[in-house]
């Protein structure tokens, strides 16, 4: 388990040299430049580049993943939020496990029963979806979670913006409440990162957190995206 130092508009190219350090942070800050700015370098290529596109065929010139260095894990992570935040459904679908494909999940604890699973395919084409989904079950009321995908994304994945948080954890859950934490269950074999805001304010008496767990597994020389799970606290 490990902890994290990330100053403002580095976009996590010096994290793998400050392991076990943690301090408040600003992951990209608000003048960082776009994710594909040549001055700060998106992961490269995109991990499901099409096979036969050129990203694709220079990946598999690649040397192997090393699963232990954290440096390419946070890289994905970083570049996933960010792809979030901006609903860039292009960017999103390229981190995509291209057969597993991506779970969502509204609490921390994962359901392979109510969670819902979208392809690479899909997240590509959620700009003009606009089903409504049952995405799982509300906390405290039991009442299904109907969404289209931009409001769960606004209520369930962004409510925050998770690129300015304090705090970050890889492999590690940063903040919880009393809602089971079953990620490592849930996805064996696969790490996480988890963008956490703690709670900030005593008035709220510690009710006040969330985060946004980003799981994946490694294949190849890749990270592929294959889980969103947004935490806050649950009765």
């Amino acid at each position: 388990m490990k902890r994290f130092l990330i100053f403002p508009c580095v976009l996590c190219l010096v994290i793998g040299l400050l392991v076990g350090v943690l301090l408040p942070i600003d992951l990209w800050g608000e003048d960082a430049p776009p994710l594909m700015s040549p001055t700060i370098p998106a992961p490269d290529p995109l991990p499901n580049a099409p096979e036969g596109s050129a990203s694709a065929s220079s990946s598999k010139n690649q040397e192997p993943l090393d699963t232990a260095d954290n440096f390419p894990l946070l890289n994905s992570a970083c570049a996933v939020t960010r792809a979030i935040q901006q609903r860039s459904w292009g960017t999103l679908a390229a981190y995509v496990h291209p057969d597993r494909g991506v779970t969502f999940t509204p609490y921390s604890t994962v359901d392979p029963d109510s969670d819902l699973t979208f392809t690479a395919d899909q997240v590509k084409a959620l700009a003009q979806d606009q089903n409504i989904y049952t995405w799982g079950f509300e906390d405290g009321r039991g009442n299904p979670i109907q969404m289209t995908v931009a409001q769960y994304f606004e209520r369930y994945v962004f409510d925050k913006d998770y690129t300015l948080v304090p705090e970050i954890g890889v492999d590690r859950i940063m903040t919880g409440g009393n809602a089971l934490e079953n990620l490592a269950e849930a996805y064996p074999g696969c790490r996480f990162v988890d963008f956490s805001f703690p709670s900030a304010d005593p008035v709220n008496d510690g009710l006040d957190w969330s985060s946004l767990k980003l799981v994946f597994q490694a294949e190849g020389d890749r990270w592929y995206l294959v889980g969103v799970v947004h935490g806050e606290w649950t009765i």
